[in-house]
């Protein structure tokens, strides 16, 4: 934690109201999200108890399993899930703009011009907490491996295509999520922690609606009143007032409400096997049973999901009355890409994503993740005056006012070259000695004056902590000519801020391709790996452009597959 969160926090207990880490949104809101409230059976997080999900707050659908211990109720609620997220995961794959490039020959290695496509938007998925995060990332593992009719060895139990389409989808989405400043599925717990402090920890700030309890406390009440109020009111049935939706269930909604509901709808549906059987019965009185059971557990149900329902579109309010960061749609646009590579691969046949990587697509992601993280913290410092106060008083950057501009020149080359001596008076201390490269934030210009300029290098010449001045000396960023483009350079009195820190991210080194990685890493190729059929796959679902695979990326199939193989 910063020192400046910790202000923050500590600013927010003493006011009683969360306080803002940030000026701007920096995370993208769809126009049009999905907003999915997921429910599991307590004690496994794997089995789907039920799920509210829509892109209409007035309108929500509830889909629920009787009995999360039948496999055949389970696999029903899968195919519903399916029947009613993926047209609206699908549906902004049609729209798309021509974006022209290069690509190399691999023969010739001669540059050759490619148009691709990408998709105008992406879908956006907002669940409570990073818990629903991880419950999707399940339920895509579990699913995007199961057998369908259309498959040569489909067994005994054949899913509906769409399940295993969803769960290559899901598994996506939660790979996604993993990459730093991504929006494609994000956790609302997560999106407030980042632009507000509260007086509480972390462990906390999971639960959703204590969270809110601290942006709108009732009146009368601080924000930890509120937010203990949130966490433990109960109604006269001893039930949360407001569960935490964490995917798990409060406990006393199992023992008082659920598990009675539950055996309500066994022994109804024990009722109608019986009726239907030799015996004989009253099978409509049977199935009317049954239906009922399952009424009263869909409307027990939909009251447990409605508060968290309800608490992530007062979240997505209070993030839309923020204005978005500069740098959000360059990172909305790399969401784009990553919806459309997906897609692409969906329309091409390809296999769906190992269980586990094989070790170059396992180092690719790593390193695509910590090059988005260094892009995100920068593009954050540029973006939110609040963001960078962190670096500066980390005295990874100063801010200041220039007072001075010293022409000078370079003449240990052939031509002489600017070398200019800028003076800013600042009140920071950055942790450099002489000779350290700095880097000039430039503002951005308007919207007539085309792209931003890149950033400017410098070093700094000299530091006096009495009068409180640093001197640098500019590198670039003034042009090929004598003397400084008109421009280039600050102006006395004007404010500007130098980071320790280099502003555009450095590209990795190329990695190999698994043919060519010792066996230690999965190769070269000519092991055998026994695997079950139909699941099978060397996509690696990976946002790096790269879906080679070798004999390693196969996945040996689920426990459930194994158990209906014999083995």
């Amino acid at each position: 934690m910063s020192l400046l969160t910790t202000l923050a926090r500590l600013e927010a207990v003493r006011g009683g109201r969360a306080e803002p880490l940030a000026t701007v949104r920096h995370r993208h809101l769809s126009e049009r999200p999905m907003v999915l409230v997921p429910l599991t059976s307590a004690g496994e997080d794997g089995a789907p108890l039920a799920v509210l999900l829509g892109t209409d707050r007035d309108a929500p659908v509830l889909h629920i399993v009787p009995q999360p211990l039948n496999r055949t109720l389970r696999s029903e609620f899968l195919a519903d899930l399916a029947a009613d997220l993926l047209p609206y995961l699908e549906s902004f794959g049609d729209e798309v703009e021509l974006i022209e490039g290069s690509e190399k020959d691999p023969e010739t290695g001669a540059k050759a011009p490619v148009v691709r496509e990408l998709c105008a938007d992406a879908p956006q998925l907002v669940v409570p907490n990073t818990g629903g995060v991880r419950h999707l990332a399940l339920l895509g593992r579990s699913t995007r491996f199961r057998r369908t009719a259309e498959d040569e060895d489909p067994g005994p139990f054949p899913a509906p295509a769409r399940v295993p389409l969803l769960g290559r989808w899901l598994t996506h989405l939660a790979e996604r999520s993993a990459v730093p400043g991504s929006s494609l599925l994000l956790p609302m717990t997560g999106l407030l922690a980042r632009h507000w402090a509260t007086g509480q920890s972390h462990l906390e700030d999971q639960h959703l609606a204590a969270l809110l309890a601290w942006h709108t406390p009732p009146e009368g009440q601080t924000g930890a009143e509120a937010a203990e109020r949130a966490e433990t009111e109960r109604n006269a049935e001893g039930r949360l007032v407001r569960p935490p939706a964490g995917p798990t269930t409060d406990p006393v909604f199992d023992t008082k409400v659920l598990a009675p509901a539950i055996a309500r709808y066994d022994a109804a549906a024990t009722a109608l096997r019986e009726a239907e059987g030799p015996g004989g019965g009253d099978v409509t009185a049977a199935r009317e049973a049954v239906r009922v059971s399952v009424d009263r557990l869909r409307a027990v149900l939909r009251a447990e999901l409605l508060p968290a329902w309800h608490d992530v579109w007062h979240g997505l309010d209070l993030l839309r009355a923020l204005p978005p960061a500069d740098h959000l749609a360059e990172r909305w646009t790399g969401d784009r890409w990553s919806y459309t590579g997906h897609r692409d691969r969906l329309a091409a046949g390809e296999p769906p994503q190992p269980r586990v990587d094989d070790a170059v697509t396992a180092a690719r992601k790593l390193a695509q993740r910590e090059r988005e993280q260094t892009r995100l913290d920068v593009q954050e410092a540029l973006d939110d005056p609040l963001a960078m106060a962190e670096h500066r008083l980390s005295g990874e950057a100063f801010s200041g006012v220039v007072t001075e501009v010293v022409p000078d020149y370079d003449t240990t080359g052939r031509s002489p070259k600017p070398r200019p001596l800028v003076t800013v008076r600042t009140g920071d201390r950055p942790h450099a000695d002489p000779g350290r490269e700095v880097h000039r934030v430039r503002a951005a210009p308007g919207p007539e004056a085309g792209p931003a300029p890149a950033a400017q290098k410098a070093v700094i010449a000299a530091v006096d902590p009495e009068a409180g001045t640093v001197t640098v000396r500019v590198l670039s960023g003034m042009g090929r000519k004598k003397e400084p483009e008109p421009g280039s350079l600050p102006e006395p009195g004007e404010r500007v801020t130098f980071t320790l820190f280099e502003l555009t991210v450095r590209q990795a080194a190329p990695l190999p391709d698994p043919d060519d990685t010792p066996w230690t890493h999965g190769g070269p190729p000519g092991a055998v790996v026994t695997v079950l059929p139909a699941v099978t796959g060397t996509d690696t679902g990976s946002d790096t452009g790269s879906d080679t695979g070798s004999d390693t990326d196969t996945d040996t199939g689920t426990a459930e597959d194994w158990e209906r193989s014999g083995r």
